[in-house]
């Protein structure tokens, strides 16, 4: 087969992080790159990053990132001749790839026909079963919100529920008993639909029993036009929060030389029977038997997968440009075997603390400091996050020769992100790095639900760079007093105080911080927000704190018996009216925020007395919504 053309402008159907690394690759390789942005998007890193940017609509997704014509018609606007989905959006909607070869344009993705066989979870499900790979128990036919709920209660809990269109977490919902679906399985089928069409477009949905015990592993696959196919090892993506990625390592530490052979071939086995062309990802649940059930196939390229570039020395963007434009695969045999270990973090725009509630803002301070690490990144300081997009703000990817030094270069990368104006995962990371199990080589010591059960401590910065912080902020003249002075200092979203002492810098047990420690000395750098400390290549970003009134805050000032929005988004559903009398913990609304919804539960038993919101409305953070009198 002979190659069809040679890319000469692409235009990139995303944004966010996705967007700036594939323009990356693109200009390297001397591909002019078109970006697409909303109006929420206008000054966004990856429009700055292409060559050209053009408006495809405003900050909703479904009328700017998940509409065709307009994507379309940016395309022979700017005069593409290819389009990359990234992840996400339209990534696995195989009528986007028709309407892009439909309109000459070369569809940097699998064929639309492969899309269809495996981007739909329930056809690939199927599609395995017949390639002899184990599949879970389930339930594929959707026939609407009560006959799916009617088909769960005769399967029997735990379930889980999944979109047939997408993956990334949205869409799903686990049913470990009734009491995961207080309001009845129809109304969590329901709310599993109305997330999926806004995620994917699509809100098909379907059921597999629950593997709670196990872990996820995914196999990297490329397949060229011509019937080449390979596979670029496993990835471990087991720390998960409500069934989404947080961290992705890889090698596996619970894979050896003999699973690897056998996910492997799997892998390929599947994707070759539908005949696949591109970058591709196999997921699969490695039982605690050892057996490994087939989970689905990602059409498209992973958010995880800079793990396995850092392993392989392979940018996967160029395979999927090369393949696209009709070229052999030709591999280096000493890029198919893993070289050290990888890890990635990912960064959101959100509080574990307040149940992963997304926060929005202005990023008064958004760098990161440790330059050993590579970071993939779709926000630069002086942005906005919205709430009409995925929380995630970066991935930070680190590279060693084992797996400990990996874990320690990844805590260090993380001690010098400095991020101030919206909530953040980096404390909840920097914990998980820290804890016993995840340290531990012993495979068995997490499962998928290990993070969603497990109460971890964070990581305080060492007192030296407190007390540094504070002295260079004295120099600075950044604040005097006669006495001795108390200073706070944000680090990974935890604050932290020092005392700082007329002509001496005491950390708070006494411990003089004045002289070098192991040669090296300690410095400072004195910023707006706050004082970046250095001591030998590592580095800690301590912010002063900013007051700033949380959402729990502010319900509570407007009384115990009103609920607010807790952060911008739009009303789903309001499942109350003024006079019903309700019960604590009961959901009174749905709200959806950057994708995902959020359940408005009353504080307390009462009588809803007023209602400030309806379906469809678009609301603040803090606004009142809802209020409760007594019962």
């Amino acid at each position: 087969m002979s190659r069809p053309r040679v890319l000469q402008r692409v235009l990139i159907a995303n944004r966010g992080e996705i967007a700036s690394r594939i323009a990356r690759t693109c200009r390297r390789l001397g591909i002019e790159t078109v970006a697409v942005y909303s109006d929420a998007d206008r000054d966004a890193p990856h429009t700055r990053l292409a060559d050209r940017a053009i408006r495809i609509g405003p900050p909703q997704a479904a009328q700017s990132y998940l509409n065709i014509a307009a994507l379309l018609d940016a395309a022979r606007q700017t005069g593409a001749d290819a389009v990359h989905p990234g992840y996400g959006f339209l990534s696995e909607r195989s009528d986007f790839a028709r309407a892009v070869q439909d309109d000459g344009l070369t569809w940097i993705g699998p064929p639309p026909e492969v899309i269809d066989a495996l981007g739909d979870k329930v056809s690939a499900r199927r599609l395995a079963a017949a390639a002899d790979v184990p599949v879970a128990e389930g339930i594929d036919q959707d026939d609407g919100d009560d006959a799916l709920a009617a088909a769960i209660e005769d399967l029997g809990l735990p379930v889980m529920i999944k979109a047939s269109a997408g993956g990334g977490g949205r869409g799903m919902r686990l049913l470990r008993s009734h009491q995961d679906a207080p309001d009845g399985l129809a109304a969590a089928v329901a709310s599993a639909r109305r997330e999926a069409q806004a995620a994917f477009g699509d809100g098909r949905l379907f059921v597999e029993r629950a593997m709670s015990q196990g872990r996820h592993v995914e196999v990297q696959v490329i397949f060229d036009a011509h019937g080449r196919g390979i596979h670029l090892g496993e990835r471990d993506c087991t720390v998960q929060r409500r069934r989404q990625k947080v961290i992705e390592e890889s090698p596996s530490p619970a894979v050896n030389d003999a699973l690897r052979d056998t996910l492997g071939a799997a892998a390929l086995r599947v994707c070759h029977a539908a005949g696949y062309v591109g970058a591709g990802t196999v997921e699969f649940m490695l039982m605690p038997d050892g057996q490994a059930m087939f989970l689905e196939v990602n059409t498209r390229l992973q958010v995880e997968h800079p793990v396995t570039e850092m392993l392989t020395g392979l940018d996967l963007v160029e395979l999927q440009l090369s393949v696209a434009a009709g070229d052999h695969l030709a591999i280096p045999a000493e890029h198919l075997q893993p070289n050290g270990h990888a890890i990635e973090l990912r960064i959101y725009a959100e509080d574990p603390q307040r149940g992963y509630v997304a926060s929005t803002g202005r990023l008064h301070w958004f760098e990161p400091l440790d330059e050993r690490a590579r970071h993939d990144v779709g926000y630069a300081t002086g942005g906005s996050v919205e709430a009409h997009y995925d929380p995630l703000l970066a991935k930070t990817i680190v590279h060693a020769d084992t797996r400990g030094e990996a874990i320690a270069r990844a805590q260090e990368a993380l001690d010098a992100w400095a991020i101030d104006g919206v909530a953040t995962n980096v404390s909840q990371l920097s914990a998980i790095l820290a804890s016993d199990a995840f340290r531990s080589a012993d495979h068995d010591a997490i499962d998928i639900g290990w993070l969603d059960r497990t109460e971890l401590q964070p990581v305080p910065p060492p007192h030296q760079a407190l007390a540094v912080a504070a002295q260079a902020d004295w120099q600075s003249g950044a604040w005097r007093s006669s006495g001795s002075l108390n200073r706070r200092y944000r680090h990974l979203g935890h604050e932290h105080d020092i005392t700082v002492q007329p002509g001496a810098m005491d950390a708070t047990d006494s411990r003089p911080v004045t002289a070098a420690a192991q040669d090296l000395a300690w410095t400072s750098d004195v910023s707006q927000a706050g004082v970046i400390v250095s001591h030998g290549h590592r580095r800690w970003a301590l912010l002063r704190p900013r007051p700033r009134r949380s959402a729990a805050a502010r319900s509570r000032l407007a009384g115990a018996n009103t609920i607010t929005a807790p952060m911008p988004g739009t009303i789903i559903e309001v499942l109350v009216s003024v006079g019903d009398e309700v019960a604590a913990g009961q959901t009174l609304a749905v709200m959806e925020a950057m994708k995902i919804e959020h359940l408005l539960t009353a504080p307390n038993a009462g009588v809803v007395s007023a209602l400030h919101t309806s379906a469809g409305a678009s609301v603040d953070e803090g606004a009142v919504l809802i209020e409760l009198g007594d019962a």
